[in-house]
């Protein structure tokens, strides 16, 4: 079995076939056969992607049922109140549902990740804040919408972290194996269903 974690760029899609979605896909950057995006990340978001062969680790890590906390770092328009912030963590009221309670703290000081190419659009008379989400399920497009619903519009969405594993050290485009002390970590978690962990 293999299991990997891949630095996706901007602008590719988390698929490994042709889409008009964007011109590049996974395969562009992963030459290893037979495997799999557990979950998805937006073309147009970037950072960790976790891929596996392993067909009932990658069910256990994308069903609802288990918890499987991902970690992103949000630039937002706009200066988040301590309002703002509380609205993210309690849970926003989308079309067809509420999503769940997460954590959710304005980065101070602000990260600085790669440069992405192309660069978000830099407007001199409005400032930006980088924000950090932690989530429990993974909607289409959810921390975009969550946070446009809280007043502040995503303008750069990266994917931090998969559980305890995070982006740190993987160049985008690059990939590396999990390590052995890293999927019992992982193996562990997600053999627990969320109906039994803790609440956030």
């Amino acid at each position: 079995m293999r299991y990997l974690l891949l630095n996706k760029p901007y602008d590719v899609v988390c698929q490994f076939t042709p889409s008009h979605e964007a011109s590049r896909t996974l395969a562009d950057f992963v030459n290893v056969p037979d495997i799999y995006p557990a979950g998805r990340l937006d073309h147009d978001s970037e950072g960790l992607v976790l891929l596996t062969d392993d067909g009932g680790f990658q069910h256990r890590v994308t069903d609802p049922k288990f918890g499987h906390p991902r970690t992103y770092w949000a630039q937002v328009e706009g200066v988040p109140s301590p309002e703002a912030i509380k609205r993210l963590q309690d849970g926003v009221l989308l079309p067809g549902y509420r999503t769940r309670p997460a954590k959710a703290r304005i980065l101070d000081p602000p990260p600085e990740p790669w440069p992405r190419n192309p660069p978000i659009r830099y407007r001199a008379n409005i400032p930006d804040t980088w924000i950090e989400l932690t989530l429990e399920e993974g909607r289409n497009r959810q921390v975009r919408r969550m946070t446009a619903k809280a007043g502040h519009p995503t303008l750069r969405l990266i994917r931090y972290a998969i559980g305890d594993l995070t982006v740190e050290g993987i160049v985008p485009g690059q990939w590396r194996d999990v390590t052995a002390t890293e999927l019992a970590r992982l193996t562990r978690f997600h053999d627990s269903p969320l109906r039994v962990r803790r609440p956030l």
